[in-house]
């Protein structure tokens, strides 16, 4: 009798606990293919787009007139996936500023665009000779710093 009480307790815990709403994790701007439809080009300045999408997720470091807002929404599938999370919404705004600071080009990319986005393949190769100065210098350091346990075997 006391055993089938605790189990009943127990299962109205677990049931009670249960939620009808998925959870979800948002990272960077929420809202974001809204918002950058309020940002007009050859209208719009830095200003108004530091107010609307406050500061950029990403700047680039080539080109200070490159900002890159991010967008990404990830719920969680199902209770028999244990807690493997699905990527819902993956968006990214390009915004290109000219030298006065007003917005020349916007472009907008959502989970689909993304994935159809080409990257080269090309990759740069480091040029690195042992002959220079400081790979010697270097080199002679490790050497003498290694010296006393070559010594004592």
């Amino acid at each position: 009798m006391f055993h089938t009480k605790i189990i009943y307790f127990i299962i109205f815990l677990l049931v009670a606990n249960c939620n009808v709403k998925t959870a979800s994790n948002t990272h960077g701007i929420s809202s974001l293919e809204n918002k950058s439809k309020d940002i007009i080009i050859s209208k719009s300045n830095k200003n108004d787009v530091k107010y609307l999408l406050g500061p950029p997720s990403v700047k680039s470091k080539f080109d200070e007139n490159l900002w890159i807002y991010l967008e990404t929404k990830k719920t969680n599938q199902s209770i028999f996936k244990l807690g493997k999370q699905k990527i819902e919404k993956n968006n990214a705004l390009v915004i290109y500023l000219n030298e006065l600071g007003i917005v020349s080009k916007k472009e907008f990319y959502d989970i689909n665009n993304l994935n159809k986005l080409k990257f080269s393949k090309k990759t740069t190769e480091n040029v690195y000779t042992k002959d220079t100065y400081l790979y010697s210098l270097l080199t002679s350091l490790r050497e003498k710093i290694n010296a006393p346990f070559k010594n004592k075997n």
